[in-house]
């Protein structure tokens, strides 16, 4: 890697069109060089516009839940990704799954394919916070808490209504550990309940929750 090389100095960090085009001033035909780049693999394209360095120019991992909030946007990390990010959850996840108010769609990109699914905006807004990776690169994703809910409201045919029921589907089918609950907050589930999306499902949900701290 040549050091006054253009692509030197973006990383394992995305960067759109403009802010690459910045750095080939003293090219006359800035774009017959991005094509090249391209071409060889020392640049991939993420989406229209938006690019990612090759592999030779990166020296940290690229971050699938940063690429995940510049790819298709408003959105945040949630659902599966979410649940293993925080250790709810004991599986792998194989591609990165966040939530938006747009329709939802699945992207393939040179790193694999990222999953959006649609959530109303009045359940979207709550429980979302900012987390950082060891880089210091910071992302979008959704709590522990607002993750669950998230699961929970987006899972199709879920009849888990009752107490037992809701245990059953977050201990036996999803394999969360029970005591991973004492310490959630029990106000961002029902403000979840209360946003008129899945609301039976939710306060079964809660009800679980308010039980686990209880014993413990």
């Amino acid at each position: 890697m040549v050091l006054d090389d253009p692509l030197a100095g973006f990383g394992s960090v995305p960067f759109t069109h403009g802010a690459l085009v910045s750095k080939l001033a003293d090219y006359r035909r800035p774009n017959d060089k991005i094509a090249r780049w391209l071409a060889n693999g020392d640049l991939l394209s993420l989406r229209r516009g938006l690019y990612l360095a090759g592999q030779r120019y990166r020296s940290a991992a690229v971050s699938g839940s940063l690429v995940a909030n510049l790819l298709y946007g408003p959105s945040y990390v949630s659902l599966e990704s979410a649940l293993a990010w925080h250790g709810l959850i004991p599986e792998g996840v194989m591609h990165v799954t966040s939530v938006t108010t747009r329709r939802a769609r699945d992207i393939s990109t040179p790193l694999g394919t990222f999953s959006y699914t649609h959530l109303p905006l009045a359940f979207y807004r709550i429980g979302i916070a900012m987390f950082s990776n060891d880089d210091g690169t910071a992302f979008l994703m959704a709590t522990p808490e607002k993750a669950l809910c998230d699961k929970v409201a987006l899972t199709r045919r879920l009849d888990a209504v009752s107490t037992a029921a809701m245990r059953s589907f977050l201990f036996d089918d999803l394999r969360i550990e029970p005591t991973a609950l004492a310490g959630f907050d029990p106000g961002i589930v029902l403000a979840c309940s209360g946003a008129g999306f899945k609301k039976r499902q939710l306060m079964a949900l809660l009800k679980v929750v308010e039980l686990s701290r209880g014993s413990h």
